[in-house]
């Protein structure tokens, strides 16, 4: 980890289990309910996605646009947020049986703010969706004014986010950017000497294109540089298993539940 960090995200024991949108197997993805359900499943860290609307508000959705998650359309960075909240953030959430259970229960895309304040025992990952316009101004803001700024560390695969959240948060960690990874993997075949990790967390899915991205040697390279690993999105109790033996850090899953129960 970077010398200067001021935080307490690390804190909790490892292995991390961050419940990826909540506990969104189960229940429909960032809303206040998904996150309260990890959190009932004893969840200590969540996953988040954020963009910000056209007034300003910093809101928890993974998508840039409202179709694939609720029963309206349109570009969250051309909605007021009240035009956001009013869509119906579990009318396309199916469950087992083919049914849609949250229909009409009332479940809208949170404010940040809102999950910072309902869960403040929690850690969280934000991670930063929308590029354009610029929401780390914002995003600081609120993390500031909930008082979280020692329990999140900032994400996100774009590297201007990530270079504006430095700049504006220092002491806060991160991520590391698609092209800060794939410079990892290529100082982990040609060598390490000079290299200075930008980050403090990989965050990888275990594959990339067919190219295995979680094996003993990366996992190795990480903990050589003081880092931690983060896998995403593991569901399956056996692959995360296989995974804590190897030595990652974290599991980032839509079943907290039933990765929790493994430890």
């Amino acid at each position: 980890m970077r010398s200067e960090l001021e935080t307490d995200f690390f804190v909790p024991k490892v292995p991390r289990v961050m419940a990826h949108r909540g506990l969104s197997g189960l229940y429909p993805e960032n809303t206040l309910l998904a996150f309260e359900q990890a959190v009932r499943a004893g969840a200590e860290y969540i996953e988040l996605d954020v963009h910000m609307s056209r007034d300003g508000e910093v809101v928890v959705c993974h998508d840039a646009e409202l179709e694939r998650t609720t029963n309206r359309r349109g570009l969250i960075r051309e909605l007021s947020y009240a035009e956001v909240a009013a869509a119906d953030a579990g009318y396309n959430f199916a469950d087992a049986n083919g049914g849609f259970p949250f229909r009409g229960e009332r479940l809208s895309i949170p404010r940040l703010a809102e999950v910072l304040a309902a869960f403040g025992q929690i850690n969280f990952v934000l991670e930063i969706k929308q590029v354009e316009p610029s929401l780390v101004a914002a995003m600081s803001e609120v993390v500031e004014k909930a008082g979280m700024r020692r329990r999140v560390l900032i994400a996100s695969e774009h590297q201007r986010p990530l270079d504006e959240a430095r700049r504006m948060m220092p002491g806060v960690p991160t991520n590391f950017s698609a092209a800060e990874t794939a410079e990892f993997f290529g100082r982990l075949v040609n060598g390490m000497e000079g290299y200075r990790p930008p980050g403090d967390a990989l965050q990888i899915p275990p594959e990339h294109r067919s190219l295995r991205l979680v094996t003993e040697q990366s996992v190795a390279g990480v903990r050589a540089l003081g880092l931690e690993m983060h896998v995403w999105t593991v569901n399956e109790p056996a692959e995360a298993q296989a995974f804590l033996r190897m030595g990652v850090h974290g599991i980032i899953t839509d079943f907290p539940d039933l990765i929790l129960a493994l430890l």
